[in-house]
């Protein structure tokens, strides 16, 4: 089989369909009383979205979330109605080629404006912060622990969203004054519910889940008002999902996400600001081999 090294998957256009916003990766349409999710094709790093695509990088992210929307409907309602362009309506079924597999229709919510960060092990921003305080958003942490070790219990560190650039890291007690201290505690109760769960599956199937961040809306019934798991759900975009075999605490290790690409962009010194770069072919082929891989792991399936 050819793999492909470019993707038509850029930015789409609807026609008849109101855009609803274009993300770093996803494009939002109206549709009806619910909203079209399109995960395309981009990649950002460093906060840019890049000028390559890596193919099949859309449809790994909404099946992938599909999977797991499915596999935690006990725990937490969600946003998902199909990613079956059979049941998008007739309006839609002109773009069905475009829209399958890297789709999903959902019910709109009221996003609740922080990002939920689970942390198993000692990571990234985690990891520097504890180097430098011991703490992390406000969390108290044995001493002497190693990059990437395992934490005795998952935290739960929220973040502040971010339009651009990156989230800030912020601690319980700042979360509380924006939302509300009731509300942050049962969001602190889904994220680790949600993360122990995928964590235990993810685990079994050679896959170390260090860290995540979920996003919650509020349904639009306020007679009703329910907590909705939105977005994305433990995916190489959303996650950080190191291979539990080549696992060593006490240093960085290999992951399922943008490594290649990250790798790159800091071997070739690029400053981080526009002009975006593009990829050359074998790291849109490392890359896209990884998510490919995560999925296959994860799900026991190939992707449609």
């Amino acid at each position: 089989m050819t793999v492909p090294t470019t993707s038509p998957i850029f930015e789409t256009d609807l026609e008849g369909l109101e855009i609803h916003r274009r993300g770093k990766v996803r494009d939002l349409y109206h549709s009806g009383e619910h909203l079209l999710i399109i995960t395309t094709d981009r990649i950002s790093a460093y906060d840019l979205v890049l000028g390559s695509t890596i193919p099949d990088k859309g449809k790994v992210l909404t099946q992938l979330s599909a999977f797991w929307f499915n596999r935690t409907t006990e725990l937490v309602p969600n946003h998902m109605l199909s990613i079956n362009t059979k049941d998008y309506g007739a309006s839609l079924q002109a773009n069905s080629e475009l829209l399958e597999g890297r789709s999903m229709l959902v019910r709109q919510t009221k996003p609740i404006p922080i990002e939920c960060v689970v942390r198993g092990f000692l990571a990234g921003s985690g990891w520097r912060e504890y180097s430098e305080s011991g703490q992390v958003c406000g969390i108290k942490l044995k001493e002497g622990l190693r990059e990437s070790e395992k934490l005795a219990e998952p935290i739960f560190t929220p973040a502040t969203k971010a339009e651009t650039g990156h989230d800030i890291n912020i601690s319980e007690a700042d979360a509380s004054e924006l939302i509300g201290r009731e509300l942050v505690e049962k969001l602190r109760e889904l994220s680790l519910a949600i993360y122990s769960h995928g964590a235990a599956h993810a685990e079994e199937r050679g896959i170390l889940v260090a860290d995540t961040k979920f996003e919650f809306g509020l349904s639009l019934d306020e007679k009703d008002q329910k907590i909705i798991l939105i977005d994305e759900v433990l995916t190489p975009d959303s996650s950080r999902f190191w291979p539990k075999k080549d696992y060593i605490p006490g240093q960085a290790q290999s992951s399922f996400d943008k490594q290649f690409v990250r790798d790159y962009l800091d071997s070739i010194n690029w400053n981080r600001k526009a002009p975006v770069p593009e990829l050359p072919e074998e790291v849109i082929h490392k890359t896209r081999d990884k998510y490919l891989e995560a999925f296959s792991l994860l799900t026991g399936e190939t992707l449609a």
